[in-house]
């Protein structure tokens, strides 16, 4: 039986280069009921994030080779590990090297020497909102929704579900991890509106006869704004009606140029049929549907088309 985002097992990664550090952490999570990975630098903290995917890392800001804040950078630029909150352990605590934890993606701090009750109090924290969004992605994951997140500041494109992932390869294939920058500027210019209750207006990218339509969604608490993409194109429509039909594909495509007012004889025309042919294919859709009439046929097909642009 598949295991629940409720009961799955809470996994830390703890990097660090100091032998007794990692001791006094991994006895104290371990005891309060965590899985417990460690690495000694950098380069083993990036394989074992990107191959187990634990709830959150304790990462020590200074160690030799890759400092703390490089692989901070390294973890938030792979859409594998984006997502998995950092929380910087450091014996410095001036303004600058605080603010480079934020700014290298870190989403807390602690002191050194450390305090085990304290580290597992900021943890418990931030493995629940993690685990919040976790579950949210990995619904959208499931259902095939093209959403992104892109967070402001940055410019950068933290998160994006397969489907979004495969749109934006075909429309805009970004920068590395950046955002388009027009999609960036319609993004701010939509929030201005949004605040003055103003009517917010879809962003498109068009690439010969597709359309990839652009919806502003909500902000998250982390300050990240969520987008949801759709294609708009006769492809994109007939590709929706199989699914919601149970139709062949020469079927859904004899009844979305139904939905065009097209003939029998057009639509011949335009798919290299007879229109006796048409007429058989629409029969089937007809059954298929459970209606009797073209108009009907016509009008649930578009109806369920609306609904799924919404």
């Amino acid at each position: 039986m598949p295991t629940s985002e409720s009961n799955r097992p809470k996994v830390v990664l703890i990097v660090d280069d100091i032998p007794d550090n990692l001791s006094l952490l991994h006895d104290a999570l371990d005891e309060a009921g965590y899985t417990v990975l460690v690495a000694t630098d950098g380069a083993a903290a990036l394989t074992r994030a990107g191959r187990q995917q634990p709830d959150v890392i304790l990462l020590d800001a200074l160690m030799p080779g890759m400092d703390g804040f490089e692989v901070a950078r390294r973890l938030k630029a792979d859409f594998a590990t984006a997502h998995i909150p950092i929380v910087f352990m450091t014996g410095l605590t001036e303004t600058e090297h605080v603010v480079a934890a934020f700014e290298a993606g870190g989403i807390d701090y602690v002191t050194k020497p450390i305090r085990p009750q304290e580290v597992i109090v900021r943890i418990a924290a931030h493995m629940q909102g993690a685990r919040q969004v976790s579950l949210a992605r990995s619904a959208l994951d499931a259902s095939g929704q093209a959403t992104i997140a892109i967070r402001m500041d940055t410019g950068a494109l933290v998160w994006q579900t397969p489907k979004a992932r495969q749109l934006l390869a075909e429309f805009a294939p970004p920068d590395g991890d950046k955002a388009p920058a027009d999609l960036l500027q319609w993004i701010t210019t939509s929030a201005l509106a949004r605040t003055g209750n103003q009517t917010v207006l879809p962003f498109s990218l068009v690439v010969a006869d597709r359309r990839l339509v652009f919806n502003l969604n909500e902000q998250t608490a982390d300050g990240e704004w969520l987008v949801s993409l759709r294609e708009e194109s006769d492809r994109a429509s007939i590709d929706a009606l199989i699914p919601a039909f149970g139709l062949t594909q020469r079927e859904a495509e004899v009844l979305y140029w139904v939905t065009k007012g097209k003939t029998n004889r057009d639509i011949g025309d335009i798919l290299g049929l007879s229109p006796r042919t048409v007429h058989k294919h629409l029969e089937h859709v007809f059954a298929k549907q459970g209606v009797e009439t073209r108009t009907a046929a016509a009008t649930l097909a578009i109806n369920t088309l609306k609904a799924g642009g919404d």
